[in-house]
């Protein structure tokens, strides 16, 4: 898994929705588990980070087709609380890497109006990239194009305590009875609380596990697991997920219930 921001946006290269596409059965929110840097790079000869470089230009790509075809929101796994057992030189490389693309990214994120937010602990990153992601999030908080969340140091598990041990604290506190605990005062104290639960995950590099990855928003998502290493995911992966996707009847639970109508950028707000 890896991490970056944005592509350079420029009005001149906006891609059309492919006409196999129906517009109508878009998925609001697609989720990101970016796996195969280290395998890319290793088929090549080539040291890890080259591929973490690589999967950033795969990320820019994915972030500017979900963009032009009117996808709400992406959430991408880019480092998780276990990626720190990596070798230190790994990890610092990274921390320095989301840096740097921050830094040279952010104007377009501004100017094609992306609001990009970072869900996690982000207390054991180094204070170079905190001050970076803090003035990303707050000049790109108002804008209205996608939404772009960046999981960085999370854990699904670690998420869930955190929320539970907020609701606790309420309780303990008595501004809340247990009984009005449910799942939307649950998923109020998420991360990702404010936009709508991904209707795709895209896994790749042939992997079939969620990695600890948005365990309560994933609930009724539908999965594309692909042998695609991520440096190498392309337009031609993203049809290919999306298709899937729009072939597949979504029941959640029920029987014949609705598909999803398909929220755009405008609808999250």
């Amino acid at each position: 898994m890896t991490s970056a921001v944005a592509s350079d946006f420029s009005p001149h290269n906006r891609q059309p929705l492919p006409a196999v596409l129906d517009p109508a059965r878009m998925p609001a929110h697609v989720a990101l588990i970016m796996d195969g840097n280290g395998r890319w790079a290793r088929q090549r000869g080539l040291p890890r980070v080259m591929g973490h470089r690589e999967g950033v230009e795969a990320l820019k790509r994915t972030l500017r087709l979900c963009s032009d075809w009117g996808i709400g929101a992406l959430t991408a796994y880019a480092f998780s609380t276990e990626n720190w057992s990596r070798p230190g030189e790994e990890v610092s490389f990274l921390m320095t890497l989301f840096e740097r693309v921050l830094a040279r990214e952010l104007a377009s994120l501004e100017r094609e109006q992306v609001k990009i937010r970072f869900l996690g602990d982000l207390t054991p990153l180094p204070a170079a990239l905190q001050q970076r992601i803090a003035e990303a999030t707050e000049r790109t908080a108002a804008n209205r194009g996608i939404h772009f969340n960046v999981c960085t140091n999370y854990g699904g598990r670690s998420e869930l305590v955190a929320a539970a041990r907020r609701l606790a604290e309420e309780v303990a506190a008595g501004r809340l009875l247990p009984e009005q605990i449910d799942e939307q005062r649950i998923a109020s104290q998420l991360h990702t609380a404010g936009d709508v639960d991904p209707d795709l995950l895209i896994r790749t590099s042939g992997e079939r596990r969620l990695s600890n990855f948005l365990l309560w928003q994933l609930a009724y998502a539908e999965l594309h697991i692909t042998d695609v290493l991520w440096p190498d995911f392309d337009q031609d992966a993203l049809l290919t997920a999306l298709v899937d996707y729009q072939s597949r009847q979504r029941r959640f639970g029920g029987v014949d219930s609705p598909r999803h109508p398909g929220l755009t950028s405008a609808t999250l707000g």
